[in-house]
């Protein structure tokens, strides 16, 4: 029981600040390491050219990550007007050029203008989409031709910051909160596009998943082991803190808390969205959903066994 305790007191979650030029399974791979466990995974990936923010969820909370409702995100990114790239981005090969110098600020306004709000976006090539069961960035590198239909993101702001211009470019540092299936990249080709001569990203720092910051956020260097010094990584959030901020919040009483830690069911009370239910002693109990006469369990935060 002692171990099932300590994993309980392990469970939780990471934030982590991922650094560019690796993958969000390589981010996974250095927590294992690092927390010293197999129980990790991550929710939403990270391209390898981008920085920012990783949710990744450590023992028992590795069961959050399906649940969290991660449908907004924010990002600050550099778009460079002036040439398109086959990826969209500047890791790609260039497929057209063209002077922007002659694009002013009032053309740039109206074009994000366009890209702003509940919008169609076809998703760039490189994603993880499939297509008849293949994965699209993996055709793409075979040069086999293929089309990705259009579907409905919402962009709810879509700042600049910052506008630069060197000969033929015009760089712009952006700021954009957006849903969850929104590339960036592709944001950057449709302006460009729009302007008549072609955009790509330079630049990609995710901010915020969700409720999720920057300042929840560490370093892979924080979250390494050393073993010589012995010191364990420290969780950005411990399993309970985890899911009172993700999660609506409904008190229940120990008697409704030992009935629902053993799969049994709440008395709905009206409730749309997953929320977490928590004991007069503050500890999270179970992530509840109501279908008809019941509000059932979802995950059980803390079974009976654990507490």
């Amino acid at each position: 029981m002692a171990d099932a305790h300590a994993h309980l007191d392990t469970a939780g979650l990471v934030v982590v600040d991922k650094p560019a030029g690796i993958t969000s399974h390589d981010v996974v791979a250095k927590c294992r390491k690092g927390f010293n466990t197999r129980r990790v995974g991550h929710a939403g990936t990270l391209d390898p050219m981008a920085t920012g923010v990783l949710v990744i969820g450590i023992e028992r909370a590795t069961k959050l990550l399906g649940l969290l409702s991660l449908t907004t995100k924010s990002y600050t990114a550099t778009i460079r007007l002036g040439a398109a790239t086959d990826s969209d981005d500047a890791q790609g090969d260039v497929t057209s050029s063209a002077d922007a110098s002659a694009v002013s600020d009032d053309d740039i306004a109206s074009g994000i203008a366009a890209l702003t709000g509940d919008i169609m976006q076809v998703p760039a090539k490189v994603s993880a989409i499939k297509v008849d069961g293949r994965r699209a960035h993996a055709l793409m590198r075979t040069g086999e031709e293929f089309e990705l239909p259009a579907r409905p993101v919402s962009v709810d702001r879509f700042d600049v910051v910052a506008t630069r211009r060197d000969g033929p470019f015009v760089d712009l540092d952006v700021e954009v909160d957006c849903s969850s299936g929104t590339y960036i990249r592709a944001l950057a080709r449709d302006l460009g596009a729009g302007l008549g001569v072609g955009g790509h990203l330079t630049a990609l720092r995710r901010t915020k998943v969700g409720p999720f910051g920057l300042d929840h956020a560490r370093t892979l260097d924080e979250l390494v082991r050393d073993p010589d010094s012995g010191a364990t990584p420290q969780l950005s959030l411990h399993i309970d803190e985890a899911a009172k901020l993700a999660f609506g919040h409904r008190d229940i009483s120990f008697d409704e808390a030992e009935g629902i830690s053993q799969g049994r069911w709440l008395t709905p009370i009206g409730r749309k969205d997953v929320y977490v239910a928590i004991d007069p002693d503050g500890r999270p109990i179970a992530l509840i959903r109501e279908k008809g006469r019941r509000a059932s369990s979802v995950m059980v935060v803390r079974p009976a066994t654990l507490r």
